[in-house]
């Protein structure tokens, strides 16, 4: 059993512990402590039974498995905090994700990757064709921000309107880099990801034990959800933390310590473009349909979430979108390239810790 498993082994005891933690009333701060730590077993246990269930229903149905429960945990934190009405937590959490993975996790892949292989490669095209979706991105949440500073007296449901338009391109967006990933270009995406396979699988795995595991994972982390969700405030607090560096910084690393941890793992073996696959992946999910998801399911249940960001947040994902693809355009990558990344990440961090409270935020 690798580190890595035994580590999620182990911190599977925070499950039951949250439990205790939050009926017996230990304290808010001990809650989202706990709970946090529970959420990470639980979202690698996620990530493990999509690969072991994708690899029985085959490659079409299995990558639209990984696609739809990628980001399943931030996902559901994301749903819960929505519907807590805490919409800049969730705006926060969005961008979060994009930066962390962009930066974060690609930096350190690049960096102990590099440290290891010296330079690494990885297919110009797949990394072009990303950018160019993360450049969308970047437009999609400029777009609404822009109009509204520019517009004296638009209304909220104008901003609402426009971001349900908006997150219905970005989600056919999405489904047409489905077709082109799985589909039409999926030779481009092959690189690593058989060989991966055929090293962790000499048999089929049973497939209704997985379901189970999928789905109590992910009932788990509904639950673990709610712990956390409910306690943000106060715990955030207690921590002199802001609610808007809660959610862009630690609210994604419990959600994708697992995606962060396997693409590390692969880029250390050289298998760059599959670690590639998983953060800037991730991203592009976050972007193109998890958060056109949040925008829709917030016109849904009547809370005012749409595409109109604090502008610190949207100067930082296009200062993270811009290096990330300068970085990456040349299908080479080094360790300095990975420590570039990880700089700007630890700016940024800074930044939004010494942001001050603004818009209700904290």
């Amino acid at each position: 059993m690798s580190v890595k498993n035994i580590l999620f082994s182990v911190l599977l005891l925070f499950v039951p512990i949250s439990f205790a933690a939050h009926f017996l009333e230990w304290g808010e701060l001990a809650v989202f402590i706990i709970s946090g730590l529970a959420i990470l077993p639980l979202a690698a246990w996620m990530g493990t039974a999509t690969e072991e269930i994708a690899v029985v229903v085959g490659p079409l149905l299995g990558g639209l498995l990984n696609a739809t429960f990628g980001n399943a945990t931030e996902l559901i934190i994301a749903l819960i905090a929505l519907r807590s009405g805490l919409v800049d937590v969730v705006k926060a959490s969005i961008t979060g994700s994009i930066i962390g993975n962009l930066l974060l996790v690609m930096g350190l892949s690049m960096l102990l990757g590099g440290l290891r292989h010296k330079e690494q490669e990885f297919q110009p095209v797949v990394a072009r064709v990303n950018a160019a979706s993360m450049n969308l991105a970047v437009i999609a949440i400029l777009v609404p921000t822009t109009v509204d500073i520019t517009s004296s007296g638009i209304s909220e449901t104008t901003i609402q309107n426009l971001s349900i338009a908006v997150a219905v391109v970005l989600m056919l967006v999405y489904a047409l880099t489905l077709l082109f990933s799985m589909k039409t270009h999926s030779y481009l995406y092959d690189v690593g990801v058989a060989e991966t396979e055929s090293e962790a699988h000499t048999e089929k795995p049973n497939l209704w034990l997985w379901v189970g595991v999928l789905f109590a994972a992910t009932v788990l982390v509904a639950i673990e959800s709610e712990f956390l969700v409910d306690s943000l405030e106060v715990a955030t607090s207690q921590l002199g933390l802001t609610a808007l560096f809660t959610g862009v910084i630690v609210v994604p690393i419990i959600g994708n310590a697992a995606e962060h941890t396997t693409a590390v793992t692969v880029a250390v073996k050289n298998k760059m473009d599959l670690s590639l696959s998983v953060a800037v992946g991730s991203s592009l999910q976050i972007a193109l349909f998890v958060a056109p998801v949040l925008v829709l399911v917030g016109w849904i249940f009547g809370q005012p979430m749409d595409l109109d960001f604090n502008p610190f947040e949207l100067v930082a994902v296009a200062v993270s979108v811009l290096i990330a693809n300068s970085i990456s355009s040349d299908g080479r990558s080094n360790w300095l390239e990975g420590t570039l990344l990880l700089a700007t990440y630890t700016v940024l961090g800074l930044a939004f810790y010494f942001h001050p409270i603004i818009d209700g935020i904290g």
